[in-house]
């Protein structure tokens, strides 16, 4: 509210008329009794105290530059009591400080609230906090504090919260005192740091306890039961072992429960859903194993299920939690277990569903058709298991749907033209199927695709113009199918594209001699990799997928492609010469042509600084070997065998590193140390390449071990009103 407020025009002073300076006493006096607070000085006393921890602090924001003059209501992230203007509170979170807190925070005596999270804070917390008899709440999480926990602490009998989550350098054991040196406490939150040992018995009985959350710690023992009403119970990530009790105490209170990420055993007890408030449960990444009674139903307050990476076996639930139309599971995952028969029909049921994964089990039959009744569903896996039939065509009725993969099954027929309802689909894989036919034309409206991964299947005729039409398009795998024809000249214009692989097909005609996009040359989707694990480790693609359940309707869906950026052309028809262009793309990493005719000689690679494979293997390339392949550092795979290369190879060029990579080639002359000149030769067994000289790598596995990790983020899952605040972090 603005006051306004009528004053009298008042006259220059004079000497002789003394009246007025009492009337203007008087007006000021009005001012600070309507708004008290802009009158309201701070204690000297605190005000140098804060000034003190003021000088420590490294500010680079300038967030504390307001901490100025005596006016409380100026100082940023302060408040003071009404009456004496001692602090009271200090919020600090969030703004880019750092540095060490010095114990003069701790003459703040009538201090209740401190938070200082979300900096950079660093050292070991002030033992002088416990003198803070009349704090209430701590929260120092997301910063770098050290050390163990001070014992002090044990004084705070008033303290409500304590939160010191994600310091990931305080630990050691877990305090025996921490359950029972305040009896008001309702909120410990220690997570993400590297706290050991067991919990202590004082920590079952806290009366007032309402929200724990030891989750990513070291912590070990016996999972026991709690003996006061939860509300939430994070222990993820942690060395807990034993079966899974029934929390009986929290059957009306506990939304939210967290075990995944430990060694528990033994089944799924019924009395689980007997929590008749609960929200979200995760039990993955256990020993769970067992079939799941049918007695276990959960309630339509029941958002997200996560059972996966367990050993649970035996058929689908049929009915797994109730619902309505407007509330139930948003997100259900039971992969990476051993289920096994047909998808159940009451699955289909659950209307409020707008996360499916069911992939790695043993699932059989058809895909339901009533899956299109899901019409929020956006993100569908039903991968690595052996279902049968076509693609249902009553899929389109999930038409919020973003990611539908399907990879890894015996599913056959079509590509259905119809698919082109699925307009905001950003990512399809029904890779390693039996699907055939060609890729429909209309698959021209999925414009949003930025993964496509068709590899392993039975399509056959010419790429069509369809493709062009996926401008947003990250990876694109077309291998190990029947396709034919000429390669398009439209093929590496994709302004986003990091991979083609069109291995394994029949190709013909020459390699596209164009310009390449951005992608290719800037190498923008280059991630920070281990160098000690080669590229050529993983064989397959996965998925991490994470969601976040808050207040809101609305779904708000990224993802990250972080591949080797290559192109895979081997195994074709193709002809010709290679190329130069291809060879002035310094973003490529792997390159692979081999198996093909390719004739000509191998110009200069030095501009491809970042190739770390290249293998032009099996074709009739000639000439001599360029000088400057040893100068690419990054090179780790290099196959020249079975060509028509002549000359010879200096041994000081560095290519010892790569046994085996001319071999083949009858002409070339590979210098030895002190042997002189070695013709190249083929191995014992001709036609093979890296196997000999790099372990078990088989040549078709070349692009697709390329293809490091795929990163597949669900940012925000946002679903129902009762859902605030829970966090899910799912591996697919």
């Amino acid at each position: 509210m603005e006051l306004k407020w009528d004053v009298p025009v008042f006259r220059p002073w004079i000497p002789s008329k003394l009246p007025s300076l009492p009337l203007l006493l008087m007006l000021v006096l009005s001012l600070c009794h309507f708004s008290p607070t802009k009158c309201l000085d701070l204690d000297p006393d605190d005000k140098s105290s804060l000034l003190c921890f003021n000088s420590s602090v490294q500010d680079p924001s300038r967030s504390l530059a307001t901490w100025v003059g005596s006016n409380c209501t100026n100082w940023t992230g302060i408040s003071c009591e009404n009456r004496t203007g001692r602090v009271v509170s200090v919020n600090l979170a969030n703004m880019n400080l750092s540095g060490k807190v010095l114990p003069c925070l701790c003459n703040l005596s009538f201090l209740e609230y401190l938070n200082l999270s979300g900096n950079n804070f660093n050292g070991t917390i002030p033992t002088c906090f416990g003198s803070l008899a009349s704090l209430k709440t701590i929260d120092l999480s997301h910063n770098s504090f050290s050390g163990v926990l001070p014992d002090n602490i044990t004084r705070l009998g008033q303290l409500r919260e304590l939160v010191l989550n994600g310091n990931r350098q305080l630990g050691g054991d877990l305090p025996w005192w921490i359950g029972n040196f305040s009896s008001n406490l309702e909120k410990l939150d220690l997570s993400s740091n590297s706290f050991n040992g067991e919990m202590p018995d004082s920590l079952f009985h806290l009366k007032s306890l309402r929200h724990l959350d030891l989750g990513d710690n070291y912590i070990s023992g016996n999972v026991h039961e709690f003996y006061q009403s939860l509300e939430f119970l994070g222990l993820a990530s942690n060395k807990l072992f034993g079966t899974l009790p029934c929390f009986s105490a929290s059957t009306k209170s506990l939304t939210v429960l967290t075990l995944a990420n430990n060694s528990l055993v033994g089944g799924i007890p019924t009395c689980i859903a007997s929590l008749e408030a609960l929200a979200h449960l995760n039990l993955s990444f256990n020993h769970l194993s067992y079939g799941i009674s049918p007695r276990l139903v959960f309630t339509e307050k029941l958002l997200v299920l996560d059972l996966s990476f367990n050993d649970l076996s035996g058929p689908l639930p049929g009915k797994i939690a109730e619902a309505t139309e407007k509330s139930g599971l948003v997100l259900l995952d039971l992969s990476h277990n051993r289920f096994s028969g047909k998808i159940p029909l009451k699955i289909t049921e659950l209307k409020s569903l707008q996360a499916l994964f069911l992939s790695r089990n043993l699932l059989t039959g058809e895909i339901p058709a009533r899956i299109g009744n899901l019409t929020y569903l956006q993100v569908v896996d039903l991968s690595h298991n052996s279902l049968s039939g076509s693609i249902p065509l009553d899929i389109v009725g999930c038409f919020q749907l973003l990611a539908l993969i399907l990879n890894n099954n015996n599913l056959s027929g079509e590509i259905q033209p119809e698919l082109d309802a699925l307009d905001s689909l950003k990512i399809l894989d029904v890779s390693h199927n039996k699907i055939s036919g060609e890729i429909p034309l209309t698959l021209a409206g999925l414009k949003s695709l930025e993964v496509v991964d068709l590899s392993s299947n039975n399509l056959s005729g010419m790429l069509n113009d369809a493709i062009t039409k996926w401008l947003n398009l990250k990876y694109l795998s077309l291998a190990h199918n029947k396709f034919s024809g000429n390669l398009p000249s439209w093929l590496f214009t994709f302004e986003a594209i990091q991979v083609i692989d069109f291995s394994g097909n029949k190709f013909s005609g020459f390699i596209p001699d164009g310009n390449f996009n951005i992608s290719f040359r800037s190498n923008n989707g280059n991630s920070v990799r281990d160098p000690k694990v080669p590229f050529i480790s993983v064989k397959s693609i996965e998925i991490k997928v994470s969601a976040m359940v808050i207040d809101t309707s609305e779904l708000s869906f990224t993802f990250k492609v972080s591949s080797m950026v290559g192109i895979d052309l081997s195994d074709n028809l193709l002809r010709g010469e290679i190329p130069n262009v291809l060879f002035e793309v310094e973003g490529l990493e792997y390159l692979n042509l081999s198996y093909n005719y390719l004739d000509g000689q191998l110009p200069s690679l030095e501009k491809m600084w970042n190739l770390r494979a290249l293998d032009l293997s099996h074709n009739s390339l000639s000439g001599q070997i360029p000088g400057n392949i040893s100068t690419l550092k990054d090179l780790i795979l290099l196959n020249l065998s079975y060509n028509s290369f002549s000359g010879s190879v200096p041994v000081n060029q560095g290519y010892r590193r790569f046994p085996g990579a001319f071999a083949g080639n009858p002409d070339l002359c590979v210098e030895s140390s002190g042997e002189g000149c070695e013709r190249g030769s083929p191995p014992a067994e001709p036609g093979k390449t890296f196997e000999e000289v790099e372990g078990p790598i088989l040549v078709w596995v070349f692009c697709v071990s390329a293809f490091v990790s795929f990163y597949l983020g669900v940012v925000g899952l946002f679903c129902s009103a009762r859902a605030r605040s829970y966090i899910l972090q799912t591996k697919v």
